[in-house]
């Protein structure tokens, strides 16, 4: 499943190319084409050893000159060309930026020179494989009561597509006794509660506008949640225990400060899409589009977040008196 694609043009000769990276829970692939014609593909799965490199994808211009793209993340959160033709530079996306897998990502992937780490990462990649294949199920069903919701209300009202999401999800819930696989885990729990939310919402208030509540519910949940712990705790609750989920290095403090932060914002774009947006608009909304901008604005949390490892001190290097 395709998670995200970073698109990259840039012209030679007056034509558009177009060089697009995109990665799913494996593996990054870049992408060279004209007018939708593919001319070169990179491809590695980061989290493998030596997986966690640049993109190099070579072709010829039609008067034979060779053209060489590099590509690669320039940041924790964004990627970056750089173009040549004949050994020449002609086009970089981010002047002046070094196009390269941050150091510390690396590290984490496959251990550095490192054997202890080198084992040590494998390990972690094998734990990340087993826990994907643990959790797919539940993401899967999280999809569907999603989608569910969002085909229910556009053919009846809110009120219907809650109470059948909750039935739905009732009836996961019994199915879970049945079956080996976990139906259940990560957000799908979740999921089910929220639609059971919307339903008794819907039946005590007999109100639609309260199933548009649901976004905000969760989000001034999640906000209480994460506040109380930045500020009371120091993140050393749920910033520390989402701290192994994280492959880079966070301060837990800032990162439940600024998930806090986000549940807030979240919460409060849901009450004006509901209030000043149609019931088809609010819909569209909260099925396709809050997860886009949830998720970018993660993104920006992360960077909030971000702790640099002290450098190591020089082989032979005296102490500072």
């Amino acid at each position: 499943m395709n998670l995200w694609t970073y698109k990259r043009r840039f012209q030679i000769d007056g034509k558009t190319y177009l060089a697009a990276t995109r990665f799913d829970f494996k593996t990054l692939t870049t992408t060279l084409s004209l007018d939708g014609q593919v001319l070169a593909e990179d491809s590695t799965q980061y989290t493998q050893p030596g997986g966690q490199r640049n993109h190099v994808l070579r072709t010829q211009l039609p008067d034979g000159r060779g053209l060489v793209v590099t590509a690669g993340y320039i940041s924790s959160w964004t990627t970056g060309i750089a173009v040549h033709i004949d050994g020449a530079l002609v086009h970089e996306s981010h002047p002046g930026r070094k196009i390269e897998w941050p150091d510390w990502s690396r590290k984490m992937a496959d251990g550095g020179d490192d054997p202890v780490a080198q084992a040590r990462a494998t390990a972690e990649q094998q734990r990340q494989t087993e826990q994907w294949n643990r959790n797919k199920y539940s993401i899967y069903v999280d999809i569907a009561l999603g989608l569910l919701f969002f085909v229910v209300a556009k053919f009846t009202n809110l009120t219907t597509a809650a109470l059948v999401g909750a039935g739905a999800g009732l009836a996961i819930v019994v199915i879970q006794r049945f079956v080996r696989v976990d139906l259940l885990g990560g957000l799908a729990m979740f999921g089910i509660f929220m639609l059971l939310v919307s339903a008794g919402f819907s039946l005590v208030f007999d109100d639609e506008n309260m199933v548009k509540m649901k976004g905000t519910i969760l989000g001034l949940f999640v906000a209480a949640l994460m506040l109380s712990d930045a500020l009371g705790n120091g993140g050393r609750y749920f910033g520390v225990r989402m701290q192994r989920y994280i492959l880079q290095p966070i301060d837990p403090a800032r990162f439940t400060l600024g998930l806090g932060c986000l549940g807030l914002f979240m919460a409060v774009l849901n009450w004006v899409v509901a209030k000043v947006a149609s019931t088809d608009t609010w819909l569209f909304y909260t099925t396709f589009v809050d997860i886009v901008i949830s998720v970018a604005l993660f993104f920006v949390v992360l960077k909030f977040a971000r702790r640099d490892e002290p450098a190591a001190p020089a082989a032979g290097g005296a102490s500072p008196s």
